[in-house]
């Protein structure tokens, strides 16, 4: 799946923040049953690595598949990240996510006193994400 109006590779769009070799990325999905649903996240985390220009993209599935959460932080911290910015994959983080994921910062940060947890915004309803939305409506009167 291709989505419209993506920065050029190498380059991420609204961002000053430096990113060096410490700085890992950690993607975060619920996680499926399916194969074929979970390997998107696989695929997510390729391009995210060549567009942003980042050296270390691992994942982490919530429940329901590998690695788990605290297996993908664990591999950013192996790969040498003292910083890792963990983006959630969901269009919203329902409380039990929330706390979830504020467990395992937790949790991470007892283990790795060294290092720097941050869990980014989900993707809610940024006007981005809502533009994606009304580009796949029209894609569907299209094909009527």
């Amino acid at each position: 799946m291709t989505v419209p109006r993506n920065p050029p590779p190498g380059h991420l769009r609204h961002s000053n923040f430096d990113r060096t070799m410490s700085t890992a990325v950690l993607l975060i999905a619920h996680g499926s049953r399916r194969k074929e649903a979970n390997d998107d996240l696989h695929k997510l985390a390729t391009i995210v690595s060549e567009r942003g220009s980042y050296s270390i993209v691992e994942i982490g599935f919530l429940e329901l598949a590998e690695p788990d959460i605290p297996q993908g932080a664990a591999r950013c911290v192996e790969r040498g990240a003292t910083t890792v910015l963990m983006s959630p994959y969901f269009l919203s983080m329902g409380r039990h996510v929330a706390s979830d994921l504020d467990d395992f910062c937790k949790q991470f940060v007892a283990k790795y006193p060294n290092v720097r947890f941050h869990v980014c915004p989900p993707l809610g309803l940024h006007e981005k994400v809502i533009d994606v939305i009304f580009d796949r409506i029209g894609e569907g009167e299209a094909a009527i």
